[in-house]
């Protein structure tokens, strides 16, 4: 995957019956030194955050302190547009409709804006949601399906109403302690990576741009988190094998919708259909980092890679990123006719 210069570094884990049987890495830490990726390092997951926010959220629901059909209005009044006919579901599994603050020019990593300071500046999560106000919603609520990154801001908000602390202690006290999941963290404005880690880089007209530091605010519970390949096996292995969440509502989870590219997403879960069976987990981008998580539904096997993208991935790339997944899932055997694995980040 590092060799056609896609990406810098790559690391994978492949955990099986609870247990960790293959780690490895490959391409560099850092450009300036050469150092080698480390396969135990830290990197920032993006969107893989999702359904550590989304398994805390249904633990709520699986003690009553809410119902997946309760609207938002009720939770958040006037939080954003058509609140009282948005769902806490049409969040989990984005068919609110709500815009994506994310489409906003303060979050695009390749201005020179973001690069020379913007991103480090601090955001709460009703900044967040202040943005996304500020653009139309893209449908009806219940309407469509089109991914945004604001549904989970709400979430996050929801979290700490209902709780009283917020998202990152909450997914921390719920999930990561729990699991002693030592390598992953939900930070606030901390810019730094814990222990050993591979740096992002931006392909600039003048060459690569470190961009591995900036404040995680600007992603908030929709993409804030970092962790490690062995942690997020841990996490899908606990996930899918029953052990966070009541039979109730992890089957809500692996519930999809009936919309457009939505027919394979749950409840903050991706599923992923390959020549072996179905598999969920999640993708997860930002600026630097790419994540794949993925897990039998019998949570008897799981995968996790991380790669610090540097260039539009071409179709050597795309064969290498398809061709590890596969293989990490379902041995090595042939892809089935068709099968295009790498198109599965939102």
């Amino acid at each position: 995957m590092t060799d056609p210069g896609y990406a810098t570094s790559a690391l994978a884990a492949v955990r099986q019956d609870g247990r960790v049987v293959w780690r490895n890495a490959t391409g560099v830490a850092e450009l300036a030194t050469g150092a080698p990726a480390d396969p135990r390092g830290s990197f920032r997951i993006g969107s893989a955050t999702k359904p550590f926010v989304a398994t805390t959220l249904l633990q709520l629901v699986g003690e009553h302190r809410l119902d997946l059909d309760d609207r938002l209005e009720c939770l958040l009044p006037g939080v954003v547009p058509n609140s009282t006919a948005i769902t806490v579901r049409q969040l989990l599994n984005h068919t609110s409709g709500v815009a994506d603050y994310t489409q906003d020019q303060a979050f695009d990593f390749r201005r020179p804006q973001w690069l020379d300071g913007g991103r480090f500046r601090h955001y709460g999560l009703q900044d967040l949601v202040d943005i996304a106000n500020r653009y139309p919603s893209a449908f009806p609520p219940g309407q469509d399906w089109q991914y945004s990154n604001t549904n989970y801001i709400l979430i996050g908000m929801i979290i700490e109403k209902l709780t009283g602390h917020s998202w990152n202690e909450e997914v921390t006290r719920r999930i990561i302690r729990p699991l002693g999941l030592t390598g992953t963290r939900m930070p606030g404005d901390s810019p730094l990576l814990p222990g050993r880690y591979a740096h992002g880089y931006y392909k600039a007209d003048t060459g690569p741009v470190d961009v591995t530091l900036f404040n995680p605010s600007m992603a908030g519970p929709s993409g804030a988190g970092v962790s490690t390949t062995a942690d997020l096996t841990a996490f899908l292995d606990a996930l899918l094998g029953g052990r966070l969440l009541r039979p109730a509502e992890l089957a809500a989870m692996r519930q999809t919708t009936a919309n457009g590219e939505g027919r394979s997403y749950g409840l903050g879960l991706q599923r992923l259909d390959t020549p072996c069976g179905s598999f969920w987990g999640h993708a997860g981008g930002i600026p630097g980092y790419s994540t794949m998580m993925l897990g039998s539904a019998d949570g008897r096997r799981e995968f996790a890679a991380s790669t610090t993208v540097y260039d539009a991935p071409d179709d050597a790339a795309n064969a290498a990123w398809n061709k590890v997944i596969e293989t990490a899932l379902c041995g090595a055997r042939p892809a089935a006719a068709g099968t295009d694995l790498a198109r599965t980040a939102p």
